[in-house]
């Protein structure tokens, strides 16, 4: 059995921008702990919430080890490093561990995709440029490969391959999942609407969206499954089911970081190309959001 590198609820955190979109490092840092204090129980820095996508290398490599001096010991700091390029991403992820992360993030070839037998070729050589443990990121959407069970096995025996963050949606290919590899390989949710769903098949919590407004609820949610309290954590779920739903509305980010503004985090907007929320959708998410008390009419 591999070691586990956290239980509960990651958060996908955002990055804040200055009008200018440069990185508000002092503004992070606040969310960070805000993040922690709540329950928080990894901070997962320039992932697609944290719009890594548009990061230079060196502001990528910068909030890896913000985060880490940031965090100091409180929880993991697990950092994206994926790319549809290896050899970029065997750099990042030695970068990522030049500066202290405690774990990577790795999403699979996008654009470009490759094959099943690329996949594993791929995932094997960034696992074998560091010794830091690897959350696979399967993501369809986004990507445009899906991960087969058969592939997940595979890789399952690489010692640094020790888990997945698995968005594909699919309940069914993810107890495939989940049987095919049992201890080998840990499961995280990555979508905030299936957080039960998977910790019923065995998962140890979810790499979350959610967790940016709502860090204490996602937290619990996770927290009152392990306790045993099912009926609650499903309860909890479904009460936060709408506003879920709210912050996919539009494209990730988006919805999110217009959030944490209306919470007053000023988080700033989001680089191009991705741009700001329909009014009618806008006030949507504001509803939902006063109705769970997150903001004031």
């Amino acid at each position: 059995m591999k070691k586990t590198i956290f239980t509960g609820a990651g958060v996908a955190i955002v990055t804040p921008m200055n009008p200018d979109e440069s990185i508000n490092f002092d503004r992070l840092g606040q969310i960070i702990d805000n993040q922690i204090e709540n329950g928080t129980d990894a901070i997962v820095i320039c992932g697609t919430t944290g719009e890594s996508a548009t990061m230079t290398d060196q502001e990528h490599v910068d909030c890896i080890e913000y985060a880490v001096k940031r965090v100091n010991g409180r929880v993991p700091v697990i950092a994206g490093a994926g790319s549809n390029h290896t050899s970029y991403a065997v750099w990042m992820s030695k970068e990522a561990k030049r500066v202290g992360a405690d774990a990577l993030l790795h999403v699979t070839p996008y654009y470009n995709k490759t094959s099943q037998t690329g996949l594993i070729r791929h995932f094997n050589a960034v696992a074998d440029a560091t010794d830091l443990p690897i959350i696979l990121y399967n993501v369809p959407s986004r990507t445009g490969v899906n991960i087969t069970p058969a592939t997940y096995r595979e890789l399952a025996k690489h010692p640094n391959i020790v888990a997945a963050k698995e968005a594909s949606g699919n309940i069914s290919q993810i107890a495939q999942i989940a049987q095919a590899c049992g201890d080998e390989l840990d499961l995280y949710s990555g979508n905030d609407d299936q957080i039960v769903p998977l910790l019923s098949l065995g998962a140890k919590g979810v790499i979350s969206v959610l967790s940016n407004i709502m860090p204490r609820e996602t937290h619990d949610i996770c927290r009152l499954f392990f306790e045993g309290k099912i009926a609650e954590s499903r309860a909890l779920q479904l009460k936060l089911l709408p506003l879920i739903n709210a912050l996919f509305s539009d494209v990730n980010p988006i919805p999110v970081k217009e959030a944490m503004n209306m919470m007053g985090w000023e988080c700033g907007e989001c680089r191009l190309p991705l741009v700001s929320m329909q009014p009618q959708a806008k006030e949507h998410l504001r509803v939902l959001m006063q109705e769970q008390g997150l903001i004031k009419e």
